[in-house]
């Protein structure tokens, strides 16, 4: 009788002990899937920017003087809470640098 209980809980301490390493799993998984969403966000905006500064070179011959001026007139959404844009203009006739990165606060 006292080898039948002790099965019983060994058995109930593998199955809390695989419920537990499938909690832990699965927890990683989701953290992979919100770094991984995160990253295409922002390859996302970096390529709206690119695009919308392109646009405005093709149209109006100069690229954009501000990250502002993409925004008031070619449509660029920057979520201001999420990333931080660094638009860096040297002269007029060069393309600008572009920086996209996560806010880090």
């Amino acid at each position: 009788m006292k080898r039948r209980v002790n099965g019983n809980i060994l058995k109930v301490i593998v199955m809390f002990a695989a419920l537990a390493a499938a909690v832990f799993c699965l927890y990683k998984a989701a953290g992979r899937m919100g770094s991984n969403q995160e990253a295409e966000s922002l390859k996302q905006l970096d390529t709206s920017i690119r695009k919308a500064m392109m646009t405005c070179y093709a149209t109006e011959g100069v690229y954009p003087p501000t990250i502002q001026y993409l925004k008031d007139n070619y449509g660029v959404q920057v979520d201001e809470t999420r990333f931080v844009v660094f638009y860096e203009v040297f002269w007029e006739n060069m393309m600008p640098d572009i920086t996209v990165m996560e806010r880090q606060d």
